[in-house]
This record gives structure tokens, C-alpha cells and sequence, in this order.
């Protein structure tokens, strides 16, 4: 099956165009786990098995686990996904971007050694940045980074590129357009790449989805960063997943912090549901 059958299947068995994101914080575990880096298994799995019927993926974020030395807690909390959620895809963050034999290696370590069904890429570098992925895992995903949500994103995305004499067939447009069109379009060769569109900017995501009215659209920023929800959701119209991760997280510091994702998590997901029908 590939990526985006399982999404969809997902989608529809749980009801859900909800993402929930992984993304430990020692910190922020409850106690008597706070700031034990050994315990962001323990944490995240929990997570899981309160929310596994409220979702249609996962997204655990890389270097929260990288940068504790944690890699093998995530080959094992994507190994319990896959048990105790199956059906359910997960989608690594990382946010890879490279060429050549560096990506096919990006490639393995997503798809083989922490057996992700979709991974998270730049396209700055191009066609060729990404064809090691489609060429040697055609059956994953790829969610291609688009219009982000953080302000920093309009320093290059929103940047306008000059028509071309030269190309008269490529009108002016801004960077992210020109991502969305060529990402979807010819480097799209699998038929397995999606974008990340953030939901702080729904009038640019209504831009997205008239150059790619198919492209499944990854969309974070609801929440703590202050996306609107309804009008994400209008922008995006369908095929989409909204992501969210510390609202869900969080929910609660204390014991009963997975019953409180639970909570969190089933109300995101109506949510999601009353603005699309409304």
C-alpha cells in the first residue's frame, strides 16, 4: 500500500484529518519523568494509545529524539505506532535536503531504519534532491516544505520571481508558488509528494490549492502558533491533515496527561470536522 492509501484509509476509518506531532520536551515531561531523556519513549507512547483512533498520522519530530542521543526510541516508537495504531502512518520530520548518494542515505535511514511511511524535505536544492527518495522507496510519502508558518518564512518564500523571456511558459510568481506547481507537477513521479502549507497564512494556502487542487497538504500552526482553524480549513477545502502537537501534548503536566490528550486530541478532531461542514 502506498503512503497516501494508508493516509486515506486512515482518514477515513478514524474520521480524522487529524496529525498529532511527536515532539518531546524533557522538560515538559510529567513527573517523575521530567527531564529524564530516557523516558521520551515512555511519553510518546502513551500518547499513542490514547489517541490512536482519533488520528489519520503521526509526526514525530527527529531531533527532538536526536538531540539527546534518543534515536532508539524512536525506531522503537515507530515500531509501536505501527503495532498498536496500525493502519496509521507516520510521517518522520526532518526536513532533509540534499543531493546524490547523501539523499539516498536520508532515504534509508527514514524508511528503512526508522521504517517511516512519509518523510518531511526541503526542495532549495531541487528535482534532484528528491528523486533518490522516489527512485528507491516509491511507495512513501514526501511532504515537501512550501509556505511555512514561522515569520521567517517570508524572507525567500514570498520572494517574487520575474517572468522569463526566455521560458515564456513560466509566468511570474512567488518562490512558494513555484515550489507548489513543480513539486506536485513534474517532480512528482511517484505521485506520493504532498506540501507543508502553514496555517498562519490560509490566503496563500487558497493560492496552493488553486495551483495543486489534489496535493495532500500537511498544514501545522493551528494552536500555539496561533493559526485559525476555520479558515485553514475552508482554504485547504479537503485532502488535507492539520498537525498539532504541544496543544495535544501538554494537555496536562500531571498523571493523567494521556486521558488529557485524549481529551485534547477528540476536540481537534471535531473541530476539524464542524469547519469543514460549515
Amino acid at each position: 500500500m502506498t503512503f497516501i492509501d494508508q493516509w486515506e484509509r486512515a482518514a477515513r476509518h478514524n474520521r480524522s484529518a487529524l496529525c498529532v506531532g511527536l515532539d518531546p520536551e524533557p522538560e515538559r515531561l510529567p513527573a517523575p519523568w521530567t527531564r529524564d531523556t530516557t523516558r521520551l519513549f515512555d511519553f510518546c507512547a502513551a500518547i499513542v494509545d490514547a489517541t490512536a483512533d482519533l488520528v489519520c498520522a503521526y509526526k514525530p519530530q527527529i531531533a527532538h529524539f536526536a538531540a539527546v542521543g534518543a534515536e532508539g526510541q524512536l525506531e522503537k516508537l515507530i515500531a509501536h505506532i505501527h503495532r498498536n495504531a496500525p493502519g496509521v502512518p507516520v510521517i518522520l520530520d526532518a526536513k532533509r535536503g540534499d543531493i546524490g548518494s547523501t539523499a539516498r542515505h536520508y532515504a534509508r535511514e527514514a524508511f528503512e531504519r526508522y521504517g517511516a511511511d512519509a518523510l518531511t524535505v526541503s526542495p532549495f536544492m531541487g528535482a534532484d534532491s528528491l528523486d533518490p527518495y522516489v527512485q528507491s522507496h516509491p511507495d512513501r510519502g514526501l511532504f515537501v516544505l512550501c509556505r511555512t508558518s514561522n515569520p521567517g518564512g517570508e524572507d525567500i518564500q514570498a520572494l517574487r520571481i520575474q517572468a522569463e523571456p526566455e521560458r515564456p511558459n513560466l509566468a511570474a510568481e512567488r518562490v512558494f508558488e513555484r515550489v507548489a506547481r513543480l513539486a506536485t507537477g513534474p517532480w512528482n513521479r511517484s505521485g506520493q509528494i504532498g506540501l507543508v502549507t502553514g496555517a498562519t497564512r490560509p490566503n496563500d494556502i487558497v493560492r496552493i490549492r488553486a495551483i495543486a487542487p489534489e496535493a495532500p497538504l500537511l498544514i501545522p500552526g493551528i494552536g500555539a502558533q496561533g493559526g485559525d482553524l476555520p479558515a485553514t480549513v475552508h482554504a485547504a477545502h479537503h485532502r488535507f491533515l492539520i498537525n498539532a502537537s504541544r496543544s495535544v501534548l501538554y494537555a496536562s503536566a500531571g498523571a493523567d496527561f494521556a486521558a488529557a490528550a485524549r481529551v485534547e486530541a477528540a476536540a481537534l478532531r471535531e473541530a476539524i470536522a464542524v469547519a469543514q461542514t460549515s
